[in-house]
């Protein structure tokens, strides 16, 4: 089993809806020809956390009933896609289309944040401190190895950058707040592969020390770096698909690091 835990089908009208919802929408993408670069795919960033929070309301059992399938897992993605999509094709027609769309998400973002906080601050008070370590943990080891990245394949991080940097950035994040969720705040971890690793750390000598969460930190920044520099040549030569390979690989990071972060923040004991 290579699914982590959680995976749910939805009831087939909400199925259909977003279905459909995904196909008008990247159709008229096409359409309209909206052009693909890095810089999108870090305009799109927000709505990559808008994904993953309303996944964290939908866990608390906050949602009103005809909305929670639509923010329960995978399908969460797909109708972040098509809120994304269409605030694409609106931002599109403006004279600052990338900005439009962050901000669009920053915007859709405050909505399932601002519900889990409350929730936390109703049920038990909001727990700070260890997941703004892990936080902080993941943007300061994202800084050092794109620092690295920089000096050692100079020319695959100018042509992937800014993506490439929230590739690593996003994994960086996703690392470093589940090592804390694991090792300091007794979460367990979903993804059957991502618990293989931590098992495996868990049974070295070093264990008593640094926890079983430090190797699979490694293994994520390492991972983003070398995709980061095997796809430069993709971007460089398919400017479009190779920023959206970038976009899908700084999502699967950037979406569980957020997610974790504040599920721990309005969870954790």
């Amino acid at each position: 089993m290579v699914l982590p835990a959680g995976v749910e089908v939805p009831p087939l009208p909400h199925l259909l809806a977003v279905l459909v919802g995904v196909a008008v929408v990247a159709y008229g993408l096409r359409a309209a020809r909206v052009r693909v670069t890095p810089r999108s795919i870090v305009a799109l960033a927000p709505w990559m956390a808008v994904g993953s929070t309303l996944y964290v309301t939908y866990q608390l059992d906050v949602l009103p009933e005809p909305v929670a399938p639509f923010a329960s897992s995978p399908i969460v993605y797909a109708s972040t896609f098509v809120l994304a999509g269409l605030c694409w094709l609106g931002a599109s027609r403006t004279d600052a289309p990338l900005r439009v769309l962050a901000g669009t998400g920053f915007l859709a973002l405050a909505a399932p944040v601002g519900v889990a906080l409350q929730y936390g601050s109703n049920h038990g008070g909001l727990t700070l401190t260890w997941p703004l370590a892990g936080l902080t943990v993941g943007v300061v080891a994202a800084a050092v190895v794109w620092t690295v990245l920089r000096r050692v394949r100079p020319n695959a991080a100018r042509v992937t950058w800014p993506a490439g940097a929230l590739v690593v950035l996003g994994h960086a994040l996703d690392g470093a707040t589940t090592a804390v969720g694991v090792d300091v705040l007794g979460f367990g971890e979903r993804t059957p592969l991502s618990r293989l690793i931590m098992e495996f750390a868990a049974s070295l000598p070093t264990a008593d020390a640094l926890g079983s969460g430090w190797l699979f930190v490694l293994v994520k920044l390492a991972l983003a770096a070398a995709i980061t520099v095997l796809l430069a040549e993709y971007v460089r030569e398919e400017e479009a698909e190779g920023s959206l390979l970038l976009g899908l690989v700084a999502a699967v990071g950037l979406g569980p690091g957020m997610h974790n972060f504040l599920l721990f923040v309005v969870t954790a004991p």
